[in-house]
């Protein structure tokens, strides 16, 4: 299942590694991509998008749907 979420607070790429990492940990065999510039993260996972959002607040970034 494809979840789209709006991130902000992105500003490097260790911030990408967060996210990526943090989604991981969720899901280990998820696909994510992310677009930092526009603040788009794409996760193909089975995961709940609730717990993946969560993972990624967890580590300090906002997410809109």
């Amino acid at each position: 299942m494809e979840h789209v979420f709006q991130v902000s607070g992105m500003t490097c790429g260790h911030c990408e590694r967060a996210v990526q990492n943090a989604i991981a940990e969720v899901d280990a065999q998820a696909q994510t991509s992310i677009d930092r510039a526009s603040g788009k993260v794409v996760v193909q996972s089975s995961a709940p998008r609730e717990a993946l959002a969560q993972a990624i607040q967890e580590e300090g970034y906002s997410v809109a749907a």
